[in-house]
C-alpha cells in the first residue's frame, strides 16, 4: 500500500486489508505501507487518520513511516498505490516491465478499469478521512475476497 507520506492513506489501507485476512483466516500474506515521499519516515501516521480509524475498530497507532523502495519491488507480488501520483513515483522505480506490472491503482478492485484515486484527506476536514476509510474498506473487502 503507497500514498504520499504514509501517514494517512496508506497504513489505513495496510491495517484494513490486514484486518480483513485475519478475520477471513488468510495467512501467509505480508502487508506493508509506504509512502512515495520521504518526509514522513519513522513519524506516526496523522491523528485524525488514528482516530478515524479507531472509530472503525482499526489500531494505526503504532505504525511508523517509511519510504518506498525498489526493493519492494522484489518483496510484493503486488503494490496498490493510492493515486496517479503515487502511480508515476512509483513506477520511475521500477526496473523492468515486471516491476511495473505489480503497481496497481487500489479503487481499481472496487471500480474495475475507472482508475479512481483515493483522494489525499490531510489538507481537509473529518469526512475526507471518514470518506478515504469507506473507499479503502470497500476496495480491501474485494482484495481480500480473493483468497478466501
Amino acid at each position: 500500500m503507497v500514498c504520499l507520506g504514509n501517514i494517512c492513506r496508506s497504513p489505513l489501507a495496510e491495517e484494513i486489508l490486514r484486518k480483513k485476512l485475519s478475520i477471513a483466516k488468510v495467512k501467509n500474506v505480508m502487508v506493508d505501507s509506504a509512502g512515495t515521499a520521504g518526509f514522513h519516515i519513522g513519524e506516526h501516521p496523522d491523528k485524525r487518520s488514528t482516530e478515524n480509524a479507531l472509530r472503525h475498530g482499526i489500531d494505526i497507532s503504532k505504525h511508523l513511516g517509511r519510504q518506498f523502495s525498489v526493493h519492494d519491488f522484489d518483496d510484493f507480488e503486488v503494490i496498490y498505490v493510492m493515486d496517479h501520483s503515487n502511480q508515476k513515483d512509483v513506477l520511475i522505480k521500477a526496473r523492468n516491465e515486471h516491476d511495473r506490472s505489480k503497481v496497481r491503482l487500489i479503487l481499481n478492485e472496487s471500480y474495475p478499469g475507472e482508475d479512481r484515486p483515493v483522494p489525499d484527506p490531510y489538507f481537509g476536514g473529518e469526512e475526507g478521512f471518514e470518506l478515504v476509510y469507506n473507499l479503502l474498506d470497500e476496495a480491501c473487502e474485494v482484495i481480500s475476497a480473493k483468497f478466501k
